[in-house]
């Protein structure tokens, strides 16, 4: 089973983007506009509710509340690393 980096901290740092730090130190840029068309994801247009993401204890996902939430593999996979 291949393992990903845990999840230190997540930021928003616009209305849709987010840049997550991985326990190895790298950072990628993940932008969430495309799940916005997800009923799970719907709430997240609101920027307000979408600056108070957090990371999960233990580093495996970031989460906005009980029902939403982006696991680390997705970010690790999908994001886009900043050099």
């Amino acid at each position: 089973m291949v393992s990903y980096p845990r999840i230190e901290s997540a930021t928003a740092i616009d209305d849709h983007t987010l840049v997550i730090e991985f326990n190895n130190k790298q950072q990628k840029k993940y932008d969430i506009t495309p799940l916005l068309k997800k009923k799970m994801f719907s709430p997240l247009r609101n920027i307000v509710l979408f600056k108070t993401v957090q990371v999960e204890r233990g580093g495996y996902a970031i989460f906005w509340n009980d029902k939403i939430d982006i696991s680390e593999y997705e970010l690790w996979t999908h994001g886009q690393t900043i050099p």
